[in-house]
Order: structure tokens, then sequence, then C-alpha cells
């Protein structure tokens, strides 16, 4: 399924592990959506590659965050923190998807405006499940605001 503008779906994926990664890419690649995914590692390349800085000049809007919370040198929570005070980035679909159950973590995603809170699951089909019902819900069914790259 295209945007409303013809383009393809754009994926903002942050995460640290590369197992997780690899898996998240290929249940969206099977998927029925024609997305654009872009993986950064940690939460200073999503700053980075939101504000298009350095490496990432051109790098398009995502239309979706997934959010992983305990990444290095700038996690999750910093980055939700940080998406929350910008006015232009504070308008895209955040959603965790992490290992922690904590209820603290619960919490202050969503105090921070998080979209979604998804405790990753650890059997394999069960995480390419996810992802799928993760992409089908935010690009079939939610109308998500035409925001044009600036």
């Amino acid at each position: 399924m295209k945007n409303f503008n013809g383009n393809s779906d754009i994926i903002l994926l942050a995460e640290d592990n590369e197992g997780d990664a690899r898996l998240a890419t290929e249940a969206l690649k099977d998927g029925k959506i024609s997305n654009d995914l872009h993986h950064v590692k940690d939460g200073i390349e999503a700053m980075k590659f939101l504000n298009r800085e350095d490496e990432f000049q051109n790098a398009p809007r995502p239309d979706l965050i997934l959010l992983d919370l305990n990444m290095p040198r700038m996690d999750g929570r910093e980055v939700l923190e940080a998406i929350n005070k910008d006015r232009v980035l504070s308008n895209i679909p955040i959603i965790i998807l992490t290992t922690s159950q904590s209820e603290v973590d619960i919490v202050k995603s969503y105090n921070l405006n998080a979209n979604c809170y998804i405790s990753k699951p650890v059997d394999f089909d069960q995480f390419v499940d996810v992802v799928r019902s993760i992409e089908h819900f935010w690009f079939s069914i939610v109308s998500l605001p035409d925001v044009v790259n600036e």
C-alpha cells in the first residue's frame, strides 16, 4: 500500500540489537505494504537522522518510528524526551518495541507521548507477527497526517 502521496511508507528503526533489526527488516520486507526502512543503531544516530545531520543530511522524514528503549550512547527514553520537545518531530508516531516489561518504562514512555508500547516476544514467529501487525495497523488502518518533508 502506498501513502496518499504515492510514496512508500518510511519507517525509522532505532535498534542496537542486530538480530532484532534483521528480524524486523525481514518481517517488513515480506509484508504486503510498501515501505522504506531506515535502521540506526542508537539514539544519537536516531536524532541525527531525524534532524538530518551529518551522514543523514538527505534523510526522509519518517512516517513511523520503531524505538528500542535500551540502546547505547542515548537510550530510547532520551530520544522520546528530545522528540517530545521538538514541535516539528513531535507528531511522528512512535512505537516502543523493547525487551523491557518494566511498569516504570511503560508509564514513562506514555508520559513522553509514545503512541504504543510493545514488549518484544522472544519467539521468532511471534516477533515477526508483531512487526507485521504494527505495519498493518499503522499503515492500513490508522490515518496519519500528510506531512511534507521539509
